[in-house]
């Protein structure tokens, strides 16, 4: 099991960022959650096999449609043994 925690900067709020990684992640059978920080960015910690967590990282470097992501900074972290995905 891998878990990474990830945070996104760009135009990454009021862009359905956080609904729409939930349901990339949920797609992937992996947990964790997302949120969006108050400097405007959207911090997220993904947890699950190492091929989904790799996925779930390289759909962050896009996000959504309306996204426009300009920096994504992941640091590896220990699991946590989250079974579900959150917003928080």
């Amino acid at each position: 099991m891998t878990s990474k925690h990830i945070v996104v900067s760009g135009r990454v709020q009021g862009v359905n960022f956080r609904s729409a990684a939930q349901d990339a992640a949920t797609d992937l059978g992996i947990a964790g959650w997302v949120r969006n920080r108050d400097d405007g960015s959207v911090e997220m910690l993904v947890e699950g096999d190492d091929d989904a967590v790799e996925r779930m990282v390289g759909w962050a470097r896009q996000g959504p449609s309306a996204a426009e992501v300009t920096d994504v900074d992941v640091t590896d972290t220990e699991p946590q043994g989250l079974s579900s995905f959150e917003q928080a």
